[in-house]
């Protein structure tokens, strides 16, 4: 078993903090804090390395990103950043949207389901290690010119952040398009896209500050 990282122990304490909700029975989070830690610990035992990143547990080998944990309102995921790379044989994978092009996500609802699926979860994610060990990449498609390439990947490495941008309001996501878009260069348009990660989470537009 790993290090624990002490920010995850904090987030099944409290709730990642990204709401209203934050420290309230309500937080989905501490909504399902029993089935989080039961995947906690499975995904341990297949020796990751866990940290924190983007208000979520993640779990590493030697720092490439392999899955993200998160808790939904009706479901607690286990996303893989490479999930289109996996063979899949139960047919257990879904993806978080349409456009997704790399994530794929299993989803547990109840402590007894993830319990009787341990050893299948362990498999997918000792396949999903060797995909990172033997430097498989995921192929994007072309993306349409009028959503920055940069914002598209960053969909695919965090979950939830499609849906945040989504829940903007069409002014709001005109505005941040804009913005990122006008970049010329690729490292400013991510670095622009960074640094309103934190507002998109929270609902704020670019002038919302």
């Amino acid at each position: 078993m790993q290090n624990p990282d002490h920010k995850v122990d904090l987030y099944l304490e409290e709730g990642c903090g990204r709401c209203a909700l934050y420290q309230t029975p309500n937080c989905k989070v501490r909504r399902w804090t029993a089935e989080l830690n039961e995947v906690r610990r499975i995904i341990l035992d297949c020796g990751l390395e866990e940290a924190y990143k983007w208000s979520q547990p993640c779990y590493m080998y030697k720092k490439s990103n392999i899955l993200l944990v998160a808790a939904m309102k009706e479901y607690v995921v286990v996303a893989f950043f490479k999930g289109t790379l996996l063979a899949d044989p139960q047919g257990i994978l879904v993806s978080p949207g349409p456009d997704s092009q790399s994530i794929r996500q299993l989803r547990f609802t109840r402590v007894q389901e993830i319990l009787e699926m341990e050893s299948i979860l362990k498999a997918y994610i000792f396949e999903a290690l060797e995909v990172e060990k033997m430097g498989l990449k995921v192929e994007f498609r072309k993306t349409p010119a009028s959503v920055p390439s940069e914002l598209l990947d960053k969909f695919e490495e965090m979950p939830g952040l499609k849906s945040a941008f989504e829940a903007l309001t069409p002014g709001r996501q005109r505005g941040y398009m804009l913005y990122f878009s006008q970049a010329k260069q690729s490292k400013t348009r991510e670095a622009r896209i960074e640094k309103y990660l934190g507002e998109i989470f929270k609902g704020k537009g670019l002038h919302d500050r």
